[in-house]
């Protein structure tokens, strides 16, 4: 499991984004497409009724001046006649509609034409226009029905091929993902389409089989000095045993001996990137093995173990149960779990020298449960360490001393190896605080 995350904020998934944006275009589009239809069926309506009205009143005024009778629909001067037609020029047919507003269609077109003279009656014709308006508002409603339709069968079309785009994204994303978290040989692989989404999955393919090439170099060259300098340091340290007792032979015993401890940690950090390290795993009382880790440091650490809550028999003796009485002296061997004894001491070793190495005192180590957590009072760990992760070589602030950084990175690893979770963060009124939960 991954023990570092970053915070990111909401997001809106890239496919219901694109299938929002593939909806409202499609909307746009229908809405432009309603519009021109409704003002295109709206002007053929009227020309259509203007030009009836033209050929009707054509008609009347030469059956008029023939005959002196008026055809089926024409008038003279009629009450309902528009202002602007009762003084058409001589021998001019004018049109009109209702409203008295030219272009406006209303549901009655006038054609009118002066009979004679300037005094002479007005002849004028009606065309009702209200069942064509009527049918126009039918159109607009089938339109509407329709482009609901279609936009109610456009949108899942959209939701899915946008998901399909989404899914490679994620697809490559993982893969970066699960490469930034140290899985070298994770790879997209090939990908159909051919596009942009193709060439970014190659791209970080590349990526990782540069950076998997380098850091194989990296590890091979770590391991390849440490083993070289093995030899030559334990025979420095042989050599120092043999000097004559004194200030000089203590210092430089010392500083042997921490080199030596370098060279075997790059040696196990080595084992465990090669990934040759395997644990053998008993079940063993998690209280009774940190307690075991912590007098090892020879390091003055409080140690506080929360016996596990057990339901024993209502006839059982109490002097059997594994928990012993506070106050007794003896403490309690916590939950029992199934684990590498000597890689989970090694964990909590190197927790608790490195939190009185680069914290402060008083040193607490807290069991309870299947949780081991090791807090010290000093400066906390510096941010990029919380962001991260322990790196080797870097120990991330000057406040909290010096050193390689090796402590943290051998505690991960072997977490790792276990199968458990180690974490880091800061106690809120201060201090650096490691928890380590071991699987069930």
């Amino acid at each position: 499991m991954r023990p570092f995350h970053r915070l990111r904020p909401a997001r809106v998934s890239l496919r219901w984004k694109i299938a929002a944006l593939a909806a409202a275009t499609a909307f746009l589009v229908v809405a432009a497409v309603g519009v021109l239809v409704h003002l295109w069926t709206a002007q053929d309506i009227r020309g259509r009724a203007e030009a009836q009205a033209f050929n009707t009143v054509y008609s009347a005024m030469t059956t008029y001046r023939r005959t002196g009778t008026l055809i089926d629909g024409a008038e003279l001067d009629p009450a309902e006649l528009p202002a602007a037609l009762r003084r058409p020029a001589d021998g001019v047919r004018h049109v009109a509609h209702d409203g008295h507003v030219e272009g406006n269609v209303g549901p009655t077109v006038w054609a009118a034409q002066r009979t004679a003279g300037p005094d002479s009656p007005v002849l004028a014709v009606r065309v009702n226009m209200s069942s064509d308006l009527h049918e126009l508002r039918r159109l607009d409603v089938s339109m509407a029905l329709a482009s609901l339709v279609a936009l109610a069968a456009a949108a899942p079309l959209a939701v899915y091929g946008a998901g399909l785009l989404a899914r490679r994204l994620r697809r490559v994303s993982e893969t970066a993902g699960r490469i930034s978290a140290g899985d070298l040989d994770a790879r997209t692989g090939p990908t159909e389409g051919g596009d942009e989404v193709a060439d970014i999955a190659a791209t970080v393919d590349l990526m990782a089989d540069s950076l998997s090439r380098r850091l194989r170099t990296e590890r091979q060259f770590t391991a390849d000095v440490a083993h070289e300098l093995r030899t030559p340091v334990g025979g420095l340290l042989a050599a120092a045993d043999l000097l004559p007792r004194g200030e000089t032979e203590d210092l430089l015993r010392a500083r042997v001996r921490d080199l030596r401890g370098l060279v075997e940690d790059l040696l196990e950090i080595s084992r465990l990137d090669a990934g040759a390290e395997r644990p053998v795993r008993d079940r063993v009382p998690l209280g009774a093995v940190v307690s075991e880790a912590v007098v090892r440091t020879g390091l003055d650490t409080q140690v506080i173990v929360t016996a596990p809550a057990v339901t024993a028999p209502a006839d059982a003796d109490p002097r059997d149960s594994d928990t012993a009485p506070h106050g007794s002296g003896t403490a309690p061997a916590g939950a029992t779990v199934e684990t590498d004894p000597r890689r989970l001491e090694r964990i909590v070793g190197n927790l608790v020298v490195n939190a009185h190495r680069h914290g402060d005192t008083p040193v607490r180590v807290t069991v309870e449960g299947r949780t081991v957590v090791v807090r010290d009072h000093g400066p906390g760990f510096p941010r990029d360490l919380l962001v991260d992760g322990p790196r080797r070589f870097h120990t991330g602030a000057a406040g909290r001393g010096s050193g390689h950084g090796l402590g943290l990175t051998i505690a991960l690893g072997q977490a790792r190896l276990l199968g458990a979770e180690l974490r880091f963060g800061n106690a809120p009124d201060g201090g650096a605080v490691a928890t380590l939960r071991l699987p069930a």
